[in-house]
């Protein structure tokens, strides 16, 4: 049985069904302003994106800012298909990724393809058409023809989607199984920005809101990390540690919103 049957009665059918504009997908989803995408945007091209009227309804395209199983479920599956296209490409390029890292972009694109994979089967008819995806933001960045490039927008693509898992969790705690594959998909997700990371030259997890090179703009990415309180436990208090290692010991999640907000912005 397909896993969707699960959580029909907690749905809103119409959120994925609709066949509006995206202007109307807007107005159903809940406007992301100009302002909050401009925040979210990971390398500081807000000049760049915002002089194209395109780029203002690209939030449209994206999943419903999730609020019930469903579509927590289809977020997760945009943003799959976003990292899941994003490294084919990569892997398509002769002499992007060196010989000594190849193998590692293998297995995590392998990875991704699996979690679009799950993901569309489960939701089964309500599962969202794949959008069209421009790595480049409109030939801002050389994405698939500068190393760095890649491996920092890869960061950022894996940093979000591991906070992006953990902000749906409670929209998928009426469902125990389809909670469970979330979390399962968010720890190897969280195994990939850590390598990625590593790669970088940064260390495998998130020292307070520190962004690890990457501009100031992409700061929306890190905010919150820096919390010290978790359930009313101050973890800056924690004997025999740094105040800091406090919070790196807790991970903090991206909302529906925010991780809308950063991935449509790679929409076309």
């Amino acid at each position: 049985m397909n896993i969707i049957k699960f959580i029909e009665s907690f749905t809103d059918d119409n959120l994925y069904n609709a066949k509006g504009s995206r202007r109307e997908s807007l107005s159903q989803f809940g406007k992301i302003g100009a302002n909050a995408a401009k925040a979210a945007i990971p390398f500081g091209l807000a000049s760049v994106l915002f002089s194209q009227k395109a780029n203002a309804a690209t939030a449209a395209s994206m999943a419903a800012v999730a609020d019930t199983p469903t579509s927590a479920l289809q977020l997760a599956l945009t943003l799959e298909y976003l990292e899941d296209e994003f490294y084919a490409m990569a892997l398509d390029m002769n002499g992007l990724i060196p010989a000594e890292d190849r193998a590692i972009f293998e297995q995590i694109g392998q990875h991704e393809s699996a979690h679009v994979q799950f993901l569309m089967s489960a939701l089964g008819d309500a599962a969202p058409e794949k959008p069209n995806f421009d790595f480049t933001v409109g030939g801002a960045f050389n994405t698939f023809g500068d190393y760095p490039t890649f491996l920092a927008l890869s960061q950022a693509f894996e940093d979000t989607g591991v906070r992006a898992y953990k902000g749906q969790a409670g929209n998928l705690i009426t469902t125990p199984d389809l909670l469970t594959a979330a979390l399962q998909i968010h720890s190897v997700e969280a195994r990939h920005a850590s390598q990625v990371r590593r790669l970088r030259g940064y260390k495998g997890w998130i020292e307070g809101n520190n962004r690890d090179g990457l501009p100031e703009a992409a700061q929306p990415v890190y905010d919150g990390e820096e919390n010290i309180l978790q359930a009313g436990f101050n973890t800056s208090t924690v004997n025999g540690i740094p105040s800091g290692a406090g919070s790196e010991s807790f991970d903090e999640i991206l909302t529906g919103d925010q991780s809308v907000s950063i991935a449509s912005l790679f929409i076309v």
